[in-house]
């Protein structure tokens, strides 16, 4: 059984998780949909910031959120002065630089679905009266549903992954930020490797579940588009 510290940072991870998942799902879509038809000269510039995350170590994304973060900076000074805390090292520190870090796990597979999305039944829910949001609701969110799925469950697999990013962010504080892969590297540094292989194959496990659940949407909605 995990020890209690354990348990909090399974808890805490699962709430970060969840978290990032959820508010990316809301902030994805529009950004994803833009990218999908917008002819405007500066997409290739957002593009490239939203993959950034995917080429750039870790540690050196950390490094520089750590900064923005830190009480010197506008961003910084304006959490406190809101929330009167700090951003760096906390909680909600580590929930932003997971939305930032987690990003593109989540719009590149809805940009892919929104690109495939074909015009004519969009053209037609038009004809028929119905505005943007209707359209996204009833025509755009069912045919493009698998992708919601996928990116929702790489989001989150990705999050409970995260190591370098939360480490500079957040450090290693029990019960405020210290998350799963945090308490496996002190598990594996203490030379502790029942609890480090009990933590370790936890997460293994649900990556492989996770994995079977996307390539398993991906064949399904390979099968319906060539049927």
């Amino acid at each position: 059984m995990p020890s209690p510290a354990d348990l909090l940072a399974i808890g805490l991870t699962l709430k970060l998780a969840a978290c990032t998942t959820g508010i990316l799902l809301l902030l994805s879509p529009p950004l994803a949909w833009w990218l999908a038809r917008s002819r405007h000269w500066l997409r290739p510039v957002v593009e490239a910031l939203v993959a950034l995350p995917l080429v750039l170590p870790p540690t050196v994304l950390g490094f520089y959120l750590l900064i923005a973060f830190s009480p010197e900076t506008a961003l910084g000074q304006g959490w406190r002065a809101l929330f009167d805390r700090q951003l760096a090292f906390s909680f909600s520190g580590l929930l932003l630089a997971s939305l930032i870090y987690s990003l593109p796990f989540v719009v590149q597979p809805l940009t892919s679905a929104f690109v495939n999305l074909g015009n004519r039944e969009l053209e037609a829910a038009a004809t028929l009266g119905l505005g943007p949001v209707e359209r996204f609701f009833r025509i755009v969110l069912p045919m493009t549903l698998p992708s919601f799925v996928m990116a929702a469950a790489l989001g989150f697999a990705h999050t409970l992954g995260e190591f370098g990013v939360v480490l500079m962010i957040g450090g290693n504080i029990p019960g405020e930020t210290q998350v799963l892969s945090i308490a496996l590297f002190d598990h594996v540094e203490a030379q502790d490797y029942a609890n480090a292989h009990l933590l370790a194959g936890g997460l293994l496990a649900f990556a492989m579940v996770v994995l079977v659940l996307v390539y398993g949407v991906l064949q399904r909605r390979q099968r319906r588009m060539f049927a």
